[in-house]
């Protein structure tokens, strides 16, 4: 997959030779909605000998278009979204700076330079998708143009409310994990780094990997999770209890961290890169009265989480 970053104004052109389907959007994410845009515009580019991109946008526009909710973390940071996208096996990634000049862009101004300009033939969005100055563009103004085709992918809905990275967001921070990962149709997961910690958990019997994360993510509700990781590029799947949280049997105001006491391993990891996969929810994070009953809480994560991970 070629990773092409656009900027304004676009100056790239694609080879003559090379007719394209794209899909767009901002498909931060990738959950179940996302897929079917994706995979279908994969199914037209295969049947009409088409090059298989995705134009994507970064960072999210609210950085640029609003004041008050500007989303600056992400479920799939745009590294991660590109590696993601290439299991696909997309021909191209176009990730376009959204910037201030850019959001300016006429609705027209954008499909002729950023999609006829590319030679795109097949066009495939959500029925959501908008585009150009204070998004006046929609599916509709897109089917007006004979350069290309249009397909639009239905609202897909679970029990009644739409898909979408903003539900998934809101039930991350509602400690419903499972339910996330349902619409995900995945584990969400964290990749970071091991970092040295205040090393407590291991006087207590509990040792922890302390992870700082690689890329700006949206982080879910603080509380203890049962978990699986991956350290490097070893695809041994482990099993884990983690919690994310401010510590607060030790510490006023403290930096939200997270930490995983991984489960039957006694290695040293610092510096290892993992990736933490969130499977269950087990409970919101408490201030314990002493150590003594902090212990006892997390044993009963720990034996909690093997119960979860059983079948993992």
């Amino acid at each position: 997959m070629e990773v092409i970053r656009l900027q304004y104004p676009n100056e790239f052109k694609v080879n003559e030779d090379e007719q394209i389907a794209v899909a767009l959007g901002f498909f931060d994410g990738l959950h179940i909605g996302h897929q079917e845009v994706i995979n279908t515009m994969i199914e037209i580019a295969e049947k009409k000998g088409l090059k298989k991109a995705v134009l994507t946008f970064d960072p999210h526009p609210s950085v640029v278009l609003s004041q008050k909710q500007q989303r600056t973390t992400y479920i799939t940071p745009l590294p991660v979204k590109e590696k993601m996208l290439e299991e696909y096996g997309i021909d191209y990634l176009f990730v376009v700076n959204f910037s201030s000049e850019f959001a300016q862009l006429s609705p027209d101004t954008f499909v002729k330079d950023y999609l006829i300009g590319s030679n795109v033939k097949e066009v495939i969005a959500g029925f959501d998708f908008s585009y150009g100055y204070m998004g006046k563009g929609s599916v509709a103004t897109l089917e007006q143009y004979s350069e290309f085709n249009i397909t639009s992918i239905v609202k897909k809905e679970d029990n009644g409310e739409k898909i979408s990275t903003t539900r998934i967001r809101e039930l991350l921070s509602e400690d419903k994990l499972e339910e996330a990962n349902r619409l995900l149709g995945r584990s969400y997961s964290i990749e970071g780094f091991v970092v040295q910690g205040e090393k407590r958990g291991r006087t207590i019997g509990f040792p922890t990997a302390n992870i700082e994360p690689s890329y700006k993510y949206f982080l879910p509700s603080l509380g203890v999770y049962a978990v699986t990781l991956t350290i490097g590029s070893d695809p041994t799947v482990y099993k884990g209890v983690a919690s994310i949280g401010v510590k607060p049997t030790f510490h006023e105001n403290h930096k939200v961290t997270i930490e995983v006491h991984i489960i039957d391993y006694d290695r040293t990891i610092y510096g290892e890169t993992v990736t933490v996969y969130w499977e269950h929810f087990i409970r919101h994070e408490l201030k314990f009265d002493g150590l003594d009953a902090l212990i006892e809480a997390i044993q009963e994560d720990k034996d909690k989480a093997i119960e979860l991970l059983k079948d993992k």
